[in-house]
């Protein structure tokens, strides 16, 4: 009988975490399209990187990293096809590189510090993952760099909004329940 209760609870908390993924990946999606602020580098900067950071600290590497990946690349599907594979593999790796460093530096760090350099990390991914895709990918060679100062300016403000809404999520406890 108590294998019987064990199975239910980890189904439910299976089924929490996959629909938490869904609602993270509806937010990825949510934050990059429709809250853009103009930036002077180079077109505008989206909190679709907080999105991407929070997924990876509240579920984790692989919930969370499927729910940054996919939420991200639909939002380009629907405005920039042509960026979307390139966009689940970056975001996915950032989600995971994240999640890890959160979770390995977390006790011994601390939670900001552990965010800090997981975000960092993350965004350095993502600086390079995207240079890459467009110089090697999409043909644009050396011209490719000129997207990295408005990437670095992306990465900040993700990293900076994300460990703000993570500190407001967990002073009020809705993380305990996740």
């Amino acid at each position: 009988m108590q294998d019987f209760f064990e199975m239910i609870f980890m189904t439910d908390m299976k089924l929490r975490k996959l629909v938490l993924a869904a609602l993270f990946a509806a937010l990825c999606t949510v934050m990059t399209m429709v809250i853009q602020v103009p930036s002077p580098m180079q077109g505008y900067v989206n909190l679709g990187d907080c999105a991407v950071l929070l997924s990876a600290w509240v579920l984790g590497p692989w919930y969370g990293g499927a729910a940054a990946g996919l939420g991200s690349m639909l939002a380009d599907l629907l405005s920039y096809p042509h960026y979307a594979p390139g966009t689940l593999v970056i975001k996915f790796t950032m989600a995971v590189a994240a999640a890890y460093i959160f979770e390995a530096m977390r006790e011994r760090s601390g939670k900001l510090a552990a965010q800090l350099i997981g975000g960092a990390a993350a965004e350095i991914i993502m600086v390079l993952g995207y240079f890459g895709y467009a110089s090697l990918w999409l043909g644009k060679g050396l011209a490719a760099a000129a997207s990295i100062p408005g990437n670095l300016v992306q990465g900040v403000f993700g990293i900076a909004a994300g460990v703000a809404v993570y500190a407001v999520l967990d002073r009020s406890h809705v993380l305990a329940r996740a």
